[in-house]
């Protein structure tokens, strides 16, 4: 790779670090914000719905800290304990926060089943109503401002973050629902809104994961990604045949491993030359990363049973 690219790549790298750092830190005080406003009235009026929205948000700074800390790794450079680098820690990340959203969303269908079976207790307020409103306009800021720089960062965690604080507003608004059924006398509806929102929440809270699972243990891509990878190798003029491909994930980029059949008359520098042509073209690829090509002298027949890919 050139100077010029490599000096671009840390150049991307850098940029990318610097908005994932922001758009965690801004999950982590964005959380901080919503738990002492939300808390502070929800202890002053005895509202069980907006004490358990704070909780709920107790769990989710505690993840976008894990997210802060750790996540930022994924731009250190390979080491010698790490030769491919540190992009599984991003979905590690991930996973993290799709476990976390799991569990507060069964703690919520628990505590809503509670609600329904036993009632709750509290004062209504026209504070109960702002500290919510305040809380639904404070995450959604943050779910904006978090999906606005991963659209150009696209991180896996950055992604889960986002949905976390989506779901933080559909439980503000259960809780929402659950103060207005106060002051009409029907308190259960904040039981009946919570346990609603708590089943989209855990849906939501295994699909991060098993995305992310996919991601850690190496998983194939789709058929297409397979399909646009074969037919950019076999684009270029000098390849004849491709074979022994393999491509899977190494985090949540997509490692490409191949032996590539050319002509066996190529010099040493034009067969050199034709493999960095071929990386490059993969590595423009979405989601690519690493590239290993081998390069086979056409027709010997090493590999006439392979399946040509």
């Amino acid at each position: 790779m050139s100077q010029r690219a490599l000096a671009e790549s840390d150049l991307e790298a850098a940029d990318a670090k610097r908005g994932f750092t922001r758009a965690s830190l801004a999950n982590v005080l964005g959380n901080a914000l919503k738990i002492v406003v939300e808390g502070a009235v929800g202890l002053a009026f005895g509202s069980v719905a907006l004490l358990a929205d704070a909780a709920h948000s107790v769990a989710d700074l505690v993840a976008s800290i894990v997210v802060l800390i750790w996540g930022r790794n994924v731009y250190a450079d390979p080491d010698d304990r790490h030769p491919h680098g540190h992009q599984r820690i991003e979905p590690l990340a991930a996973l993290f926060v799709g476990s976390v959203i799991v569990l507060l969303g069964l703690n919520l269908l628990y505590e809503s089943a509670r609600g329904i079976l036993e009632g709750v207790t509290v004062t209504f307020s026209p504070l109960l109503i702002g500290a919510l409103l305040f809380a639904m306009a404070d995450m959604y800021l943050i779910y904006w401002y978090t999906t606005r720089v991963n659209e150009t960062v696209d991180s896996s965690a950055l992604a889960a973050l986002a949905i976390d604080c989506r779901n933080d507003i559909y439980t503000s608004i259960a809780a929402l629902v659950g103060v207005i059924g106060v002051f009409f006398g029907l308190s259960v509806l904040d039981a009946v809104a919570g346990g609603l929102v708590s089943v989209l929440v855990v849906y939501q809270g295994i699909e991060i994961g098993r995305e992310n699972i996919s991601y850690l243990i190496g998983a194939a891509p789709s058929d297409e990604q397979r399909r646009e990878v074969v037919e950019t190798l076999r684009s270029h003029p000098e390849v004849e045949g491709v074979h022994d491909l393999v491509v899977f994930y190494d985090g949540t980029e997509l490692e490409v491993e191949a032996h590539v059949e050319v002509d066996g008359g190529l010099t040493l520098v034009e067969a050199h030359d034709l493999e960095t042509e071929l990386v490059f073209a993969l590595r423009e690829l979405d989601d690519v990363g690493d590239v290993h090509l081998h390069l086979d002298p056409a027709g010997i027949g090493e590999w006439k049973d392979a399946t040509d890919d």
